[in-house]
């Protein structure tokens, strides 16, 4: 059993007006102005200077979706993440007020073979989940171990009492309810 470090991040996320992830893009605020077809001109001109004449598909930015399970057991918040072959090192936990963000990378061995055919239908390359945290979370007291493969994450989080209630339906043949 190995534990994984978690750190605390304390800087926000930088973010655009829509509330998402910012991005470097060199067209910026201008595009607004431009028409259709100025628009898509730029965009193709960007994506040459970014990936060559060709887009071709660049080994070390593929992406795999490590799949997750999120529970809630015995006043602990549990995030589990199947992550085989990958070691504590390969793996970084962060967590702030409100996010629980799991990077890593899997790295892929090349073999080469003189005759035949290779076959790998592994996923490699980087990944990044980002769990939203409930409100109240004890992120000081958070905790991560890997074990065979399994990465699991205790965040303590405080009991929230039930705020809905089912009212039972009752049928009758005139309207009960009071007016609008």
């Amino acid at each position: 059993m190995s534990q994984v470090n978690v750190t605390k991040n304390t800087s926000p996320p930088s973010t655009s007006r829509g509330g998402l992830p910012s991005a470097p893009f060199p067209m910026g605020e201008a595009m607004s102005s431009l028409n259709p077809l100025s628009l898509m001109r730029r965009f193709t001109d960007e994506m040459d200077r970014l990936f060559g004449p060709v887009a071709r598909p660049r080994r070390d930015l593929e992406l795999w979706t490590p799949p997750i399970e999120v529970t809630e057991q015995n006043g602990y918040l549990v995030v589990s993440a199947d992550l085989p072959g990958l070691h504590k090192e390969d793996v970084k936990v962060e967590v702030s007020q409100d996010t629980l963000l799991l990077e890593g990378e899997r790295k892929q061995m090349y073999r080469e073979k003189g005759e035949g055919y290779h076959l790998s239908e592994r996923s490699y390359g980087r990944f990044s989940r980002s769990i939203p945290l409930p409100e109240g979370a004890n992120i000081d007291k958070a905790v991560a171990e890997l074990v065979n493969g399994t990465l699991e994450i205790s965040i303590p989080i405080p009991e929230t009492p039930a705020s809905r209630r089912q009212i039972p339906v009752q049928e009758s043949k005139a309207r009960s309810l009071p007016p609008s």
